[in-house]
């Protein structure tokens, strides 16, 4: 008996056309879009945050009065910057302004989102609600928390059994308090919203097979959650970072600075020298300070942290 082998025709060529096709079709032109689709976005960012950040810069080694012509003055304004003991100040409790953000936001931001990803009951009622000081403005919720704490006719004046006189922007600490909670109060919402959405994005199989090994849920909080939180927690940080260095409408409308030129921020100090002197060298140089310092400090988090190189956090996962 012979067994008759027979072999496949060989398949025929694509044809020039349906090179043409495959080439051209939405399969074949996925890929990384073109530089042209950044250009609108390159157009508004120079001109909107590059062109007067220059202007800024050069400004400040000019001396101007918001009249007449510029005069080039060199250094001037900086060294003047040095020997301001207000400037100094400004500078400690804008830090200290700063790192209260960082420290009482952080840890509560943390546990609200990590709460807000579950699935408990009446969940999304509470979390809608908590979430409305994020829908209003720095200036609306500064005139809200004047209005409260007014020591005349807020809530400290009809509890005086725990306020005291009332007056919480009469001293510094107390006045420092105050700014940290009405902070605080507005941006932890924010942060909330990112940790939430990381901790929704842990896979829940990690979670499984803690269970199997007997791990409860503190455990799997600080041995799981956390840990994949670590990029959140980092973008999150840089983020306080930069609104502490830059924050000015709460401290205008509550404190205006006082008492005194006891929270008198940095972005404060730039606007009375800037729109009250009539400074405007001063207040650019104060101003290219602040972008430097709030530059230089996302950078160096980034890249302490390792977070310019993008490590996954769940490696190994599949």
């Amino acid at each position: 008996m012979t067994t008759q082998i027979t072999s496949a025709p060989p398949a025929a060529e694509p044809r020039k056309g349906d090179r043409r096709r495959a080439a051209g079709s939405p399969a074949a032109n996925v890929g990384r879009p073109g530089f042209g689709w950044a250009l609108p976005a390159a157009f508004f960012f120079t001109l909107f945050a590059i062109v007067p950040l220059i202007m800024v810069a050069v400004l400040s080694f000019m001396s101007w009065n918001g009249l007449g012509s510029p005069r080039f003055v060199g250094t001037e304004n900086w060294s003047r910057l040095l020997d301001d003991p207000v400037m100094l100040k400004s500078i400690w409790i804008t830090l200290l302004l700063t790192v209260l953000g960082i420290v009482v936001q952080t840890p509560l931001s943390i546990l609200l989102g990590v709460w807000a990803a579950g699935h408990q009951r009446n969940r999304a009622v509470l979390s809608a609600i908590y979430f409305v000081p994020l829908l209003l403005s720095a200036t609306a919720v500064s005139v809200l928390w004047r209005a409260l704490l007014d020591p005349n006719f807020g809530i400290p004046a009809e509890a005086t059994w725990l306020f005291g006189d009332g007056n919480l922007f009469g001293e510094q600490t107390t006045a420092i308090g105050v700014l940290a909670f009405v902070s605080t109060w507005q941006f932890t919402p924010f942060h909330t919203l990112i940790y939430q959405g990381a901790a929704r994005a842990v896979p829940e199989v990690l979670y499984q097979a803690a269970e199997i090994d007997g791990a409860g849920r503190y455990r799997q909080f600080f041995h799981i959650t956390l840990p994949q939180l670590r990029n959140s927690m980092i973008t999150s940080m840089i983020l306080m970072t930069v609104g502490g260095l830059t924050t000015f409408e709460t401290v205008l409308i509550l404190t205006q600075g006082g008492p005194g030129t006891d929270t008198t921020i940095s972005a404060y100090y730039m606007y009375e020298k800037a729109f009250k002197s009539f400074d405007f060298g001063v207040g650019s140089a104060i101003a290219l300070t602040l972008v430097v310092a709030a530059t230089v400090i996302s950078l160096v988090v980034v890249r302490v942290s390792g977070y310019d190189k993008m490590r996954s956090s769940m490696e190994g996962v599949s």
